[in-house]
C-alpha cells in the first residue's frame, strides 16, 4: 500500500495532492502539461523534497519533513519506467536489466540469472547480448520494462512509458504492459497524456490540474462524468456549466438549454457531438424547439471518418457530422450555423 500526501512548492507550481494505491492496483495520473503529474513522480522517488505531508510505502515512512525523515532515492524500493527508455548505450540488454540488482549488491551470476528470467517473461530471450543502438523502440521499451521489474519493487512508477512509440508498436507494448501490471504485486502509478493508455491500463484515475486533484474515479466514472474541460476534451464531449431551475439550465457565459429531468442549482451538462444537429437555416416544423440556437463557425476538423464543427454561440458547442456535410453545408465558408440538441441527449450532474 502506498499512502501519499505531497505538499511542495516550485517556482511555477504549488503541488498539493493526496492519494493511496493498493498493492496490485494501477493508478493513472492525467492532466495537462505543467499540472504536476511528473512532479508527483519526482517527489515519490525522493528527487524533490516535500515541504509538508508524507510518503508511506508498506508501512515504512519514506519521507516526512515534520519528523525529519527522508530515505534517499537509491534506498527506496521503487522501479521506474520513462518514455525515452534511458538505457545505457554501452551495455547489453542483459547488463542493462541486471544493473539495478548489481547496484544493490547482488553478485554477478545471480543478477544475470534474474535478468534472464525477467527478460524471458517479456519475450526478450534473443536480445540478451544486443545493445540499445541495434534495437527497435519497442524492444528498448521492453528492456526498460524488464529493468524496472527485475528488482521486485514495492512501487512501480511509469512516466509516459508508451509516448515515444509509433502507433503499431504502441499497441503491442500496451498489451504486454497490461499483462505485466495485472500480475504485479507492487503499487503502480502511471503518468500519461493518453486517455486510451489510462483506460486500458489503470484501475483508477486521478486528474491533476494546477497542482491539485480535480477528479478521481474508475476510468468509466471519469469518462462518463468529466468535471473539467481537460477531461471533456480527452473524452471528446461538450461540457457546459450552468445553474438549473426545473428543466431549464442557464449556461455560464450565456445561453439556455432545456433538459429532460428537472433539477435545482449548479450543474454540469455533457452533450456528445454526435447528438448535435446543425443546419444553415433555422429548423422548422413540429420538433422540439427549446434547444435551437445560432452560432458562428470557428473550426472544422477531420477526426477519422467524421468531421467536427465548432460554433461560437450561446452556448458554444461542437457538432459531429459526416464528411459529405462539409460540402452540403459549405462549412469551410464559415458564417452562421444553427445547432439543435434534444433534451434527452443532455446528461446533467452536480459539479
Amino acid at each position: 500500500m502506498l499512502d501519499v500526501d505531497i505538499q511542495l512548492r516550485l517556482s511555477r507550481l504549488t503541488l498539493d495532492v493526496a492519494f493511496t494505491v493498493a498493492a496490485g492496483e494501477v493508478l493513472a495520473l492525467l492532466g495537462p502539461n505543467g499540472s504536476g503529474k511528473s512532479t508527483t513522480l519526482r517527489a515519490l522517488v525522493g528527487l524533490l523534497p516535500l515541504a509538508g505531508g508524507r510518503v508511506v510505502l508498506d508501512g515504512t515512512v519514506l519521507e516526512d519533513p515534520d519528523q525529519r525523515v527522508k530515505v534517499p532515492p537509491e534506498k527506496r524500493p521503487i522501479g521506474l519506467m520513462f518514455q525515452d527508455y534511458l538505457l545505457f548505450p554501452h551495455l547489453t540488454a542483459a547488463e542493462n536489466v541486471a544493473f539495478g540488482l548489481r547496484a544493490k549488491g547482488t553478485d554477478k551470476k545471480a543478477a544475470r540469472d534474474k535478468a534472464a528470467q525477467t527478460m524471458a517473461r517479456l519475450g526478450l530471450d534473443g536480445l540478451a547480448e544486443a545493445k540499445p543502438g541495434s534495437m527497435s523502440g519497442g524492444q528498448q521499451q521492453r528492456v526498460a520494462m524488464a529493468r524496472a521489474l527485475v528488482t521486485d519493487p514495492k512501487l512501480l512508477l511509469l512516466d509516459e512509458p508508451l509516448a515515444a512509440l509509433d502507433v503499431s508498436t504502441k499497441t503491442d507494448v500496451r498489451r504486454l504492459l497490461r499483462q505485466v501490471l495485472r500480475q504485479s504485486h507492487a503499487a503502480n502509478v502511471l503518468v500519461t497524456h493518453d486517455l486510451l493508455d489510462a483506460v486500458a491500463l489503470s484501475d483508477r484515475m486521478i486528474v491533476i490540474q494546477d497542482g491539485g486533484i480535480v477528479q478521481t474515479g474508475t476510468p468509466a466514472e471519469v469518462t462518463a462524468r468529466p468535471r473539467s474541460k481537460y477531461v471533456a476534451d480527452l473524452v471528446g464531449v461538450n461540457l457546459l456549466r450552468g445553474t438549473a431551475n426545473g428543466t431549464v439550465l442557464e449556461v455560464d457565459g450565456g445561453g439556455q438549454l432545456t433538459c429532460a429531468e428537472p433539477a435545482t442549482g449548479p450543474l454540469l451538462a455533457v452533450i456528445a457531438p454526435a447528438d448535435v444537429s446543425v443546419s444553415r437555416q433555422q429548423p422548422e416544423g413540429q420538433g422540439q424547439k427549446e434547444n435551437i440556437w445560432p452560432g458562428q463557425i470557428s473550426a472544422v476538423d477531420l477526426m477519422g471518418d467524421r468531421v467536427r464543427v465548432r460554433t461560437e454561440g450561446k452556448p458554444a458547442i461542437t457538432a459531429e457530422v459526416p464528411p459529405a456535410a462539409v460540402d452540403e453545408l459549405k462549412l469551410d465558408d464559415g458564417g452562421e450555423l444553427w445547432a439543435s440538441v434534444s433534451p434527452a441527449a443532455i446528461t446533467v450532474y452536480p459539479p
